[in-house]
């Protein structure tokens, strides 16, 4: 029998909604059957938590006496874009100081970036401001210098424009040298292998079509209550699929936005990348609502059941074509070996699964108390049908 949303979130207000993380649904599906657990279930819950390279923060500082245009800020020495109005700022997640081009980006040292200022403000650290301007009559300073915090702030609010990819590649090195990359490091010779997902938690694995998932979804983000804006960026919904309907390669993406003054840094985190630059994790979860029995089919995928391609990053990426080395389930990559072409491969994740599952378990225990309810979209993202795929730069 269908459900709608309204129906759920009435059991959701009456604390009397049935809801399992989408690790749990696994076991009970197989206990109970899909037929009965399509009526007994309403909400199943996601995570994922992993470096998340497309994030950043929108800040507003307020005016300053005098009045002043930020053209140029820093926050503790890390870029932000300040092409806006007069105090408003962007920071991204991988900025990093000016003073560290690319030829200081090696193994072994520390890279302090965007996502550890945001990280810094979440948990209330104070933060140097830096600001230079041309000066106008109206915003008259040209010069500014501050300790700012995030109480401080009017706003401060991630927006995020490629989170939570539906799938993503498996890294290895086909070449004779070590190489560095968002990945992880990667020894040559394949002698292992990186990649970043939670696998059977991720949530728009247990959403392949994107039924339930669109403009407007409310979702946990950072350990706030936040929603999905759009599509995020290199969203690919015709990416290649398996016959369950997951893709084996990197898909949907999702544009995500919320509160920082609400957010708990245990899931906002900066990185440091060895070789690479700076980055930030992020968690998010999202309440899949189970609407209908096909929906109870989506949500009960295993890892097993979800292939993702290994391709070679030394060369031939990002052109997947020809870089495509093999395919492997999260039930192999999990495990800490994979075989490919007969040779054994180390596997290690990028992306926590006890993260994953923690947040999965929060957002669960969130709606099972009446203190977080689904959101219909108001939107369909681009789907299978859209044509729309993601197309690599035309360049020389």
């Amino acid at each position: 029998m269908a459900k709608t949303i309204e129906e759920i979130n009435e059991k959701i207000r009456k604390k009397k909604a049935c809801v399992f993380t989408a690790e749990e649904i696994i076991t009970y599906v197989e206990e109970k059957g899909s037929k009965h657990a399509a009526e007994e279930v309403d909400v199943v819950t996601t995570g994922t938590f992993g470096p998340m390279c497309s994030s950043g923060a929108f800040l507003n500082f307020g005016h300053s006496a005098p009045r002043m245009k930020m053209q140029n800020a820093w926050l503790n020495n890390v870029p932000a874009y300040g092409g806006l109005a007069a105090c408003d700022v962007y920071i991204g997640a991988t900025a990093i100081p000016e003073d560290d081009p690319a030829n200081k980006i090696y193994p072994g040292r520390f890279l302090y970036g965007g996502g550890h200022v945001i990280e810094d403000l979440i948990v209330g650290k104070k933060v140097v401001l830096r600001a230079t301007s041309y000066g106008t009559d109206c915003y008259p300073r040209k010069e500014l210098k501050t300790i700012v915090t995030l109480q401080d702030l009017n706003q401060a609010f991630l927006v995020n424009p490629r989170n939570a990819y539906q799938n993503y590649n498996v890294a290895v090195n086909l070449s004779n040298r070590v190489i560095y990359t968002y990945l992880g490091v990667l020894q040559p010779n394949m002698a292992n292998a990186g990649y970043s997902s939670a696998g059977q938690l991720s949530p728009l694995l247990n959403d392949p079509y994107l039924r339930t998932i669109g403009i407007g979804t409310r979702i946990f983000l950072g350990g706030a209550q936040g929603y999905v804006f759009w599509e995020g960026t290199q969203h690919n919904p015709t990416a290649e699929r398996s016959r369950n309907g997951v893709p084996v390669e990197g898909a949907g993406t999702l544009a995500v936005t919320g509160d920082m003054k609400a957010m708990n840094p245990r899931y906002v985190r900066g990185v440091s990348m060895a070789g690479y630059g700076a980055s930030m994790a992020v968690g998010i979860g999202i309440p899949i609502p189970i609407l209908d029995e096909e929906m109870l089919g989506f949500v009960a995928v295993k890892d097993e059941d979800i292939f993702a391609s290994v391709v070679d990053y030394s060369g031939a990426y990002p052109k997947r074509e020809s870089g495509i080395v093999a395919r492997v389930n999260y039930k192999e990559l999990k495990n800490g070996r994979i075989i490919i072409n007969g040779k054994e491969v180390i596997s290690a994740g990028l992306s926590s699964y006890p993260m994953a599952l923690e947040i999965a378990t929060t957002l669960r225990d969130w709606i099972r108390g009446g203190e977080f309810f689904l959101s219909g979209k108001v939107a369909d993202l681009p789907g299978v049908t859209s044509g729309q795929t993601f197309k690599p730069m035309n360049c020389q």
